[in-house]
């Protein structure tokens, strides 16, 4: 094994009375792709913040880079070291071009003048030597986030970076972006260029690294080599527990035919879905799975009436509720959960109380439209207390909770309406392992208060672990449907043998 290129060793950081890391060390080498993962709040973004100088730890620990002291707090330094960081939220200029952005505020220049040309030509040659097809002179506004992420990489090769830490870089990526984007993690690699990846999607680790190292509740837990990598291993460091406590079910879900509870018949629009035909019983989860671009979420947003069907009919109770707008859908008893929390779901600058209570504001008002803010405090409260949502207060904005518990004050809001049904559009997604584990009871608990729940899902364990049947579409269409049973669990195979048209699925193709 080659010297480290990064050694943190006796890192801690506390925020006034709060110890966010404790006595934290971590050994990174060149030409690897260290993966670093944990539940929200187990310190992964303050270790890395520490690391690119936006914050410095408290006394007593050190950094070395190639064996060189790093100073602690200087962000220009660290950059100067080598050391760039990926975040989520991308910090990119969009109204200018890509060679642009690359070197903003490291601009080529001639005789003190900002030569283009030159600051063009070797943004391509950047460009060029990761294998993108878009161009430097292109503007950023003009190109896909999974785009978008490569400038962001490229930005990190012309500052000539040595490490670079990626912070959940596929939440909001296509397919295709994704193996892109894993193919220049690759190219990377072999140039030596060290990468930190942080994720916590078990595929991608098992996909991308070499070494994973975990933390816990701001301590290090432990590092795994490749050969070691093993979900049960990687959630016990994690959470403290086994992965098989995740999908305890205890909901029975009703198999008579009197106990429909939603039904959607010979659903279709102009694009994609075509006559698609389903039921869903009281107290059932069914599962909805697929490959990307199959039509799950586009079916969910059908039902739900936030997209135009052509055709196609939804009943509920026995009834014909057919929505035409997501307002027709809520008073007939149907809620959605959206897969972007945070762009069409969430007021993120509003409160929890706010942000629970809006779909029934009208409950919470005296006469002529005055407000009863106490009635709305305790409705919040409520909310927090039966979901387990951690925060302080419920006046706390909504932006500055973990994905967990934003998503669960999302689904609270939906609950506020009293559902009958309940549409989840990857309920999990952006969430940590251990908010996984919570989400997942809380499905089970409002599927055995009696609740009809559809839910997609791109996490093949959670279909099988979460749902009692799954549909599986292509291209639009129901390509067939599996059903666990005590004797034998929803499997992944049969699942994917659909999904891609595969011959060989042993279950009984079934569009109720």
């Amino acid at each position: 094994m080659t010297e480290p290129v990064l050694k943190m060793t006796g890192i801690s950081k506390t925020f006034g009375a709060v110890r966010a890391l404790e006595d934290v060390s971590l050994i990174v080498h060149p030409g690897e792709t260290h993966s670093l993962m944990g539940e929200n709040g187990a310190g992964k973004s303050t270790l890395m913040k520490i690391l690119s100088g936006a914050h410095a730890p408290d006394p007593g620990g050190r950094i070395e880079v190639n064996g060189t002291p790093l100073p602690f707090g200087k962000p220009k330094v660290a950059k100067e070291f080598g050391i760039a960081v990926i975040y989520q939220e991308l910090s990119l200029a969009p109204n200018l071009t890509v060679a642009q952005n690359i070197f903003l505020g490291e601009e080529v220049s001639r005789s003190g003048m900002v030569n283009r040309s030159a600051m063009q030509q070797r943004a391509q040659e950047i460009l060029d030597r990761l294998g993108v097809s878009f161009r430097a002179n292109q503007t950023v506004s003009r190109l896909s986030l999974g785009e978008r992420q490569l400038v962001e990489i490229a930005r990190a090769i012309s500052a000539n970076a040595r490490i670079i830490v990626m912070d959940e870089p596929t939440t909001s990526l296509l397919s295709r972006e994704t193996d892109k984007l894993f193919a220049v993690i690759d190219g990377l690699k072999a140039e030596g260029i060290a990468v930190i990846y942080i994720s916590h999607r078990m595929d991608e680790i098992y996909r991308l690294s070499d070494r994973c190292s975990v933390l816990r509740d701001g301590a290090y837990v432990g590092t795994l080599e490749r050969e070691e990598l093993d979900a049960d291993k990687l959630v016990r460091m994690m959470v403290g527990r086994d992965v098989s406590s995740f999908y305890k079910k205890e909901h029975h879900p009703s198999d008579s035919a009197r106990d429909v509870v939603l039904s959607v018949e010979g659903m279709s629009d102009a694009r994609l879905i075509k006559n698609c035909s389903f039921e869903v019983h009281r107290g059932e989860v069914l599962g909805i799975a697929g490959l990307v671009g199959s039509g799950r979420t586009e079916l969910l947003r059908l039902i739900f009436g936030a997209d135009s069907a052509t055709s196609g009919r939804v009943t509920l109770d026995g009834k014909d509720v057919t929505p035409k707008t997501p307002r027709e859908a809520l008073e007939a008893g149907i809620a959605y959960l959206t897969e972007d929390r945070k762009g069409l779901g969430l007021f993120l600058d509003m409160t929890i109380q706010d942000n629970v209570s809006m779909a029934v504001a009208e409950q919470d008002s005296y006469a002529f439209g005055r407000r009863n803010w106490a009635k709305a405090r305790q409705r919040a409260k409520d909310a927090v207390a039966k979901l387990a949502i951690r925060t302080p207060s419920v006046r706390q904005a909504v932006g500055a909770l973990s994905g967990g518990n934003q998503q669960k004050a999302l689904l609270a809001r939906l609950l506020e309406v009293q559902p009958r049904v309940l549409l989840l559009d990857e309920p999990t997604r952006g969430v940590d392992v251990g908010a996984k584990s919570e989400l997942y009871r809380l499905i089970d608990d409002l599927a055995r208060a009696g609740l009809a729940i559809v839910m997609v899902s791109s996490e093949l364990p959670e279909i099988i672990g979460v749902a009692d049947r799954c549909l599986v579409l292509r291209e639009g269409e129901i390509a067939g449907e599996v059903t666990a049973t005590p004797e034998r669990p929803i499997e992944q195979e049969e699942i994917m043998a659909y999904s891609t048209g595969a011959a060989g699925a042993t279950r009984t193709e079934v569009t109720a």
